[in-house]
Parts: structure tokens; C-alpha cells; sequence
């Protein structure tokens, strides 16, 4: 499709229980409007009893969405934020100049058998606001848009006549879009880069069809639609381009490759804040991290 300009197959991790599906960063694309890191976990139930676990860590220069289609994830941070996230609502930690979270199934989740199924993306923070003061927020009402058997969830910015209540630092749009058997919807054109990802089901661009969990990053400017024969899901994510490199670094984003170096250095000397009822454990920081942008 000339209106394509690069199909990304992820990056599979499989963590035994679940896999995680990893398009951004690649090596021939780092950034799709803000976003600098792009996660699909599940669908996938644990075993009883069991659940997620990611322990404290920290976080500089970016701001973490979490959405879910299924499930149930139990966020902790270092501002005293105690939220537990499930599908409708969009968990948005800014981590600005630092923060330290956790992430842990609840209780009834684990009795149950945890069920995870959703996406974790990050946003890099423009120039200028890099290093603003950390800040949480979970945002339950969100904009719903609904015709031709589609049914798009506006997680972020604006898209289809309709705005997010939720913060954003810089130019982005981020959306959940589930269509019906034979259902369309319109993909606009005004942000300066976008991409979609299958998630479920199938679904098409145009008329040509959808690999799942790929990343496809569509042209500037193409009036596009998707659509679907037997019923799917599609996530759209972009925004504004931006005009300064952002590196990645384990979990750390900035311009500038020696504040990366200073935040390892007090992430390794203990100078983070910790996470208030979370404090006991922590992931060291590692040799050769999953997650670095590409020379």
C-alpha cells in the first residue's frame, strides 16, 4: 500500500505465562509521533494464584500509558499513587526529572487466574519539559466514538470531533478502535505521524489486510479506512514529529545521553525515591538492557 511506509514486525519476549510484543524501538524507526516504545502483552490467563510482578523501578524523561483490554494491573509509585487499572480507564504516569513504580496483579486477580491483555506504551516529553515534576493521573471518561459498526475509544488527544481528558505534553493521538463484522471507521490525517496495530481479530487498511500485533506506520497526510469482514481490534497511536533525538536507555528517555548515564549512576547508588508500600524490592540495573534505541 503506497499510503504505508513501513510494516514493523515486533520483537516477541515470551515470559513463560505471557508473551510481550515489542515494535518500538526497532532498528529502522524509534519514534512514531511521542511514542518511543511501543508493548502488546496477552491475551493470556496465569495460573491460579499466580500473577504480574514487575518490582520498583524507575523512570526519567517519559510519560508511561497503560490500557487494557482484559485484566486487572496494580500500579505503586513513589508520589503515593495506589491505583489499580483495568479496561476503560488509561493509567498516565508522567516521570518527568524521576520517578519509581511498581506493577503487581490485585489479590482477586491471582485467586482467580490474572488475566493480561493490553498495551503498555511510553511518550517521550518534548524539549524544554524533559525534566518536569512527576505526576500521576487515571482517566476513566473517556470519549466514545460509534457508527458503521465501529466503536473507537479516545484515549488521547483528538480524534473524530472528540478530546480526551487526558494530559498530554506533547501533539498526540491514541485510540482503541474495535470493529463490528463489516464495520468501518476513518483514519484522519492531521497528526504529523501515525500508526495502527491489529490486536485482535482481523482487520484491513484499505482494503489491504492487517498482520497481527505488527506495526504499520502510515504516510503523512493519507485519508485512510480501516475496516473489517469478521470483527477486530486496531490501536492508533502518533502525534506530533519530533525535531530533537530522544535515546533509550532500559527505562530511561532523553536528548541527552549523559543524563541517561547519570540516571543508571543514582538508579545503581540508591538516590531514587522509593515506592511507599512497595519498598522492599527493587530491579537492579541490568548489563545489556531489552530496551536501547538503535546508533
Amino acid at each position: 500500500m503506497s499510503s504505508v511506509i513501513e510494516t514493523i514486525t515486533p520483537v516477541t519476549h515470551d515470559l513463560g505465562a505471557f508473551e510481550v510484543r515489542r515494535a518500538l524501538p526497532a532498528r529502522s524507526r524509534t519514534m512514531v509521533g511521542p511514542f518511543v516504545f511501543v508493548d502488546q502483552f496477552g491475551p493470556a490467563i496465569l495460573p491460579t494464584g499466580s500473577g504480574m510482578d514487575v518490582r520498583p523501578h524507575p523512570h526519567i524523561g517519559l510519560a508511561t500509558v497503560t490500557w487494557l483490554f482484559e485484566g486487572a494491573i496494580g500500579h505503586r509509585d513513589s508520589l503515593g499513587s495506589d491505583a489499580v487499572i483495568r479496561p476503560g480507564q488509561v493509567n498516565l504516569m508522567t516521570a518527568g526529572r524521576g520517578i519509581v513504580h511498581s506493577e503487581r496483579s490485585p489479590q482477586d486477580e491471582r485467586n482467580a487466574g490474572a488475566h493480561l491483555y493490553g498495551m503498555q506504551t511510553w511518550l517521550a516529553l518534548p524539549d524544554g519539559r524533559e525534566e518536569i515534576a512527576p505526576a500521576f493521573e487515571a482517566q476513566r471518561d473517556l470519549p466514545i466514538v460509534s457508527g458503521d459498526g465501529a466503536r473507537a475509544t479516545v484515549i488521547m488527544g483528538s480524534l473524530w470531533g472528540e478530546t480526551a481528558p487526558t494530559t498530554v505534553h506533547a501533539a498526540t493521538i491514541y485510540a482503541d478502535i474495535v470493529l463490528e463484522a463489516g464495520g468501518t471507521i476513518p483514519i484522519e490525517a492531521e497528526a504529523d505521524e501515525r500508526a495502527v496495530m491489529l490486536v485482535g481479530g482481523e482487520a484491513s487498511l484499505d482494503g489491504g489486510a492487517l498482520a497481527p500485533y505488527a506495526l504499520v506506520v502510515l504516510a503523512p497526510g493519507a485519508a485512510l479506512t480501516l475496516g473489517s469482514q469478521r470483527g477486530g481490534r486496531v490501536m492508533l497511536l502518533g502525534g506530533e514529529a519530533f525535531a530533537t533525538r530522544r535515546h533509550v536507555w532500559w527505562n530511561f528517555v532523553s536528548s541527552s545521553p549523559e543524563r541517561l548515564r547519570a540516571a543508571a549512576d543514582d538508579w545503581r547508588e540508591g538516590r531514587f525515591p522509593l515506592v511507599p508500600g512497595d519498598a522492599e524490592e527493587f530491579i537492579p540495573i541490568p548489563q545489556k538492557p531489552n530496551t536501547v534505541s538503535y546508533p
